[in-house]
C-alpha cells in the first residue's frame, strides 16, 4: 500500500505549478498566440473595410453627397480634435453616458434582486415594469427636453429609462438561477437569511449583473446619443445633427467611427474589469 506521500505530486521550486497541480505556461502561451492571430485578422477585416470605403467612394457608387473618402473623414477629425470642438463634446456626451450608467445601474441591481426575492412584489409590479419597458424611448425624449431643458439631465434621464430595465432583467435572471439544491443545504445547515445571500445569491447572480451592466453601458451611449439627436446644447449627438443638416457627411462618418471606437472601448474596459473581479471564477465561465 503506498503511503499519503507517494501519492501526492512531487513540486518543485523551478516549477510554476498551479492548484492544480498543472503547468499554466504551455497554457499562457497558447493564449498568447491565439490572441495574437486574433488581434492580426480584426486588423486585416478593418483594413478591407476601409478599402472597400475607399473603392466605394471613388467610383461614385452612393449618393455624390454621400461619397466621402476615409481621408476626408480622417482630415475632419483632426481639424475637430485641434480646435477643440470634438474633445468638448465628446466629454459631454461621455459625462452623461457615465452618470446614467452608474444612476440606473445601482437602480436596477437593487430593484432586480429585491423582486427576485419577493416573488409577490415581483408578481403585482411586473406587468407595469413589462408596460413601462415596452414605452418606445425616442417617444419620451421630447417630455424630457420639456421637463429638465435641453441640458445633461434630459440625456441621463432618456439614457436611464434604457439601462434600468436592461440591468433590473440581468440582476432577476441571476438570483433565479440560483441551483435549489444549494437553498436546501442552506436551510438544512442553519444558514441565515443574510448568509444565504451573501454566500450564495449573490456570488450566483454576480455574473448575469455584470453580463447587464456592459450591455447597460453600450445603450446608455446609445440613449444619450438619441437624446442630442433631438435636441442638446452640446455632444456628439449634436455634432452629427448639425453636420447632417449642412450636408458634411464626412463629419458624420468621423462621428460615427468615434462613438463605435468609444462603445468598444467602454465594452472592453468594462470587460477588464469583470475579469479581475471575477478570478475566483472558472475561466471558461468567465
Amino acid at each position: 500500500m503506498r503511503t499519503m506521500d507517494e501519492t501526492l505530486p512531487s513540486f518543485t521550486a523551478d516549477q510554476p505549478w498551479t492548484r492544480a497541480g498543472v503547468s499554466r505556461s504551455p497554457r499562457r502561451l497558447r493564449w498568447s498566440r491565439e490572441t495574437l492571430i486574433v488581434r492580426g485578422l480584426q486588423v486585416l477585416v478593418g483594413l478591407a473595410l476601409l478599402g472597400l470605403w475607399q473603392l466605394a467612394a471613388s467610383n461614385r457608387w452612393p449618393d455624390p453627397v454621400l461619397a466621402k473618402t476615409p481621408l476626408q473623414t480622417w482630415h475632419y477629425l483632426v481639424h475637430s480634435a485641434s480646435s477643440g470642438e470634438l474633445w468638448s463634446n465628446t466629454r459631454a456626451t461621455l459625462t452623461a453616458v457615465l452618470i446614467a450608467w452608474v444612476l440606473a445601474g445601482a437602480a436596477g441591481v437593487v430593484a432586480g434582486v429585491a423582486l427576485a426575492l419577493l416573488p409577490r412584489a415581483e408578481r403585482v409590479l411586473t406587468p407595469y415594469l413589462d408596460a413601462a419597458n415596452a414605452m418606445p424611448r425616442i417617444a419620451l425624449a421630447p417630455l424630457f427636453i420639456v421637463a429638465l431643458g435641453i441640458n445633461t439631465s434630459a440625456k441621463v434621464a432618456m439614457a436611464s429609462t434604457l439601462v434600468f430595465f436592461i440591468i433590473l432583467s440581468g440582476a432577476r435572471a441571476g438570483v433565479r438561477s440560483t441551483d435549489a439544491e444549494w437553498l436546501r443545504l442552506s436551510a438544512v445547515l442553519g444558514a441565515k437569511k443574510h448568509q444565504v445571500f451573501r454566500k450564495i445569491l449573490l456570488p450566483v447572480a454576480t455574473p448575469a449583473i455584470f453580463a447587464a451592466l456592459r450591455l447597460g453601458l453600450i445603450y446608455s451611449l446609445l440613449g444619450v446619443v438619441g437624446s442630442e439627436l433631438i435636441s442638446a446644447r452640446n455632444g456628439l449627438g449634436q455634432l452629427i445633427a448639425y453636420d447632417s443638416s449642412t450636408f458634411r457627411m464626412e463629419g458624420v462618418y468621423g462621428i460615427l467611427i468615434l462613438l463605435a471606437v468609444l462603445a468598444v472601448v467602454l465594452n472592453q474596459g468594462l470587460g477588464l474589469l469583470e475579469r479581475r473581479l471575477l478570478r475566483w471564477q472558472p475561466p471558461a465561465d468567465r
